[in-house]
């Protein structure tokens, strides 16, 4: 595989800013940052996503939301609202938290109900769904479940992680995700993606999509500190 440039990865980057005490100032300037660099979205908070929305008006950079944010404990009817809200502000992609504890029991159904309602109300707004399994708290077999759910359920992607839980992406992750949903579906590495080199490493072992907050440092090849 031909190395990747920096310029290259740029169209594999969710640049996203999901902290609590995020200012409008904020939002404003990694959309602008995300025009600037071509960044393929910005991942916000559901509050954020009619700002983003308008922000990226006129460009090829999409608004990105999250739902049932960040512990995947929400009820199943409370992420449906939250997705058809988030795309009626505007949202084109949906990354959705799993109920992790049904993962965890080897819940098939519970999880394939669910995501697939999800699924349902993003793609009837015309939005696609990214599936988060945060990986850093299931083991192997429900990493497979979880994936195996999300792919019978229709999601569009799966995600390793939230980056607010005990561990991010790793390639390990990353590579046993492709190799559960196959080529079909897109997988997104989130969490600790700061480096162009560790950007590489996460595309070579399956990754169509990078959630990073670091995404002007892994293009300008510097080291960042954010664990996002």
């Amino acid at each position: 595989m031909t190395e990747l440039s920096a310029r290259d990865i740029a169209g594999y980057i969710d640049h996203t800013l999901l902290a609590a005490n995020a200012s409008r100032e904020q939002i404003t300037t990694i959309c602008d940052e995300a025009k600037k660099y071509e960044f393929k979205s910005v991942c916000v908070n559901p509050v954020w996503t009619s700002t983003v929305a308008r922000e990226l008006e006129g460009t090829n950079v999409l608004t990105c939301t999250v739902i049932g944010f960040p512990l995947g404990a929400s009820a199943t009817a409370t992420k449906v609202f939250e997705t058809t809200q988030a795309v009626a502000d505007g949202a084109n992609e949906i990354d959705m938290v799993i109920d992790i504890a049904a993962a965890l029991r080897g819940d098939r159904d519970a999880l394939v109900n669910e995501i697939f309602a999800i699924a349902q109300a993003a793609h009837e707004g015309g939005a696609i769904l990214k599936v988060i399994i945060e990986t850093c708290l299931l083991t192997e077999d429900a990493k497979v479940l979880a994936c195996e759910a999300a792919k019978a359920a229709g999601a569009d992607f799966v995600k390793t992680s939230t980056g607010f839980s005990t561990g991010g992406a790793t390639v390990e992750d990353v590579a046993l995700m492709r190799r559960t949903v196959g080529a079909e579906m897109g997988v997104k590495a989130s969490g600790g993606v700061r480096s162009l080199e560790t950007a590489r490493a996460m595309i070579e072992a399956g990754a169509t999509r990078l959630g990073s907050s670091s995404g002007v440092a892994i293009l300008e090849g510097e080291q960042s500190g954010s664990s996002y």
